[in-house]
């Protein structure tokens, strides 16, 4: 794939230009920082070539060094690549940012971003050709989706499906013309941008055929930025998708969200279908597990997983009044990408809720000492009586508007728990409201340590309901400094120079 094509130099200048910007953040993952010196320079010099053409158009002359664009790559994000970088622009006070590679495409708080998704090569034919000849053998209609960096062929591939439809609707009675009209459903945004106000810019580049009327009301769907519209009346369920790309995040949120549905999966490097979609249930069965694990956690740590995503904050708090609501006790943690050894500085938490983008969320927690669920999961996990109905979400925005979850105040019915396999009580509210005024947890933790002073192993049987109270329970509580009255040691000079030969060191 031609470099200037593939990070569509061109039309990034043309927007940066454009819009005046003079100060602008170019934001890599780390596959693709490799070609973030020459994507400068290329960039670079397209924007002088624009800026003479309009100093040639006012006759005058442009200033070689002078009102150059400030680029600068941004690399390491503290959070997943896939989502716009807000905190590292405002560093160097950026204007906009750009975005390579594959995104998320969540709506960002402040700054506007533009997106590059790259182009990735695929066989529109074979593809088409694959996708109508299994649609043949299904009575269905069909809803057709694109990873982000095969949309430049979206176009091609569209008349490739009409072509391929038409041919085996007249030879085969299997494929119905009706279930061709729904092959142009496929929706994707070849070219996206947010803009301040955090909304997107989606294109959708496959209208339906004429048959399926112009006047016709449609019910629109979304995921992770990707619209798409089928007739009014028809249920997303009954659908055969097929998504066009490779197994990563946005393939699995696709999976869990359109978890009724068949799914086939076409790879273009392999030019294949994959039919075997079992993961869908082996993933559901250990998600809701992680749910009713969450159930017995006694302190929950709410994790911080981006600090961009338009809304987050306001998730954040919900959590934690869900949590709170639900007669467990809540901490707010914020460590960056989480890994087994940062959360593992955290032995108290029983579980933990990130808040992050759709396509991040889902993290395997098999190699951590807690699980690690969803906002989605936490609601399920921590709302009396709730029920999953088999319903998936990833996006938290999702979330926002719902009413306000969790038990009642006063509820003091036992809960049966599936993981223990008895009847279980969670913690008294009243207890959790003095917590708030930090009362609750200054009597625990003096009650703890009187119990250790006491008999240190009467605390063994005792269930923490607090940091604090796990502390005390700890061994090694960190480097406290232990005052017996004694006087302090007098400073003592170490050795100076180089290790290699100290100074008055005695040679061998």
């Amino acid at each position: 794939m031609d470099f200037e094509a593939n990070f569509e130099i061109d039309r990034t200048a043309d927007y940066i230009h454009s819009h005046n910007f003079t100060r602008v953040a170019l934001q890599f993952p780390d596959e693709l920082l490799k070609d973030s010196i020459r994507v400068v320079k290329e960039l670079r010099e397209k924007l002088r070539a624009l800026r003479k053409c309009d100093d040639d158009d006012r006759g005058g002359t442009l200033v070689e060094g002078k009102r150059d664009v400030g680029l600068y790559v941004m690399a390491d994000t503290a959070y997943g690549s896939c989502c716009v970088d807000e905190v590292g622009a405002a560093h160097i006070n950026a204007e906009c940012v750009v975005h390579y590679g594959h995104t998320c495409l969540s709506p960002t708080s402040t700054l506007p971003a533009f997106f590059v998704f790259g182009k990735a090569c695929i066989n529109v034919s074979d593809c088409a050709q694959k996708i109508c000849t299994f649609a043949s053998s299904c009575n269905k209609p069909i809803l057709v989706l694109l990873g982000l960096e095969y949309t430049y062929a979206i176009h091609d591939l569209k008349g490739t499906l009409e072509d391929e439809a038409l041919k085996l609707s007249t030879s085969s009675s299997k494929l119905d013309i009706n279930c061709a009209s729904v092959l142009s459903s496929t929706v994707a945004p070849p070219t996206g941008q947010m803009t301040s106000n955090g909304q997107a810019e989606v294109v959708n580049n496959l209208s339906s055929f004429p048959e399926a009327g112009d006047a016709e009301v449609h019910t629109s769907y979304s995921i992770s930025g990707l619209t798409w519209n089928i007739p009014h009346g028809q249920r997303i369920e009954d659908y055969l998708v097929f998504w066009i790309g490779l197994d990563n995040s946005a393939f699995a949120n696709v999976v869990l969200t359109l978890n009724a549905c068949e799914i086939v999966r076409y790879v273009p490097a392999e030019k294949s279908l994959i039919t075997d979609v079992s993961q869908i249930t082996r993933i559901l069965q250990r998600r809701y597990y992680l749910v009713e694990k969450a159930k017995d956690a006694g302190i929950v740590g709410i994790l911080v997983g981006t600090l961009g995503v338009a809304g987050y904050l306001h998730m954040i708090h919900q959590m934690k009044d869900l949590v709170t609501k639900a007669g467990k006790k809540a901490y707010t943690i914020v460590v960056g990408r989480p890994n087994p050894a940062k959360l593992a500085n955290f032995p108290e938490c029983d579980v933990f809720v990130y808040v992050s983008c759709a396509q991040t969320a889902l993290l395997d927690s098999k190699e951590f000492l807690a699980p690690i669920i969803t906002p989605f999961e936490a609601m399920l996990a921590f709302k009396r009586g709730s029920q999953w109905t088999g319903a998936y979400t990833m996006e938290f925005r999702d979330l926002m508007n719902m009413p306000s979850c969790g038990v009642e105040v006063g509820t003091d019915e036992p809960r049966f728990s599936f993981i223990l396999g008895r009847y279980v009580e969670d913690l008294d509210h009243e207890e959790i409201a003095d917590d708030s005024e930090g009362l609750a947890l200054a009597i625990s933790t003096e009650k703890a340590l009187r119990l250790r002073d006491k008999d240190v192993n009467t605390l063994a049987n005792i269930d923490p309901k607090s940091g604090a109270e796990f502390l005390a329970m700890r061994s090694y509580q960190g480097l406290d400094i232990h005052h017996d009255g004694s006087m302090p040691k007098p400073i003592v000079i170490g050795r100076t120079g180089r290790a290699a030969g100290y100074e008055n060191e005695k040679s061998q």
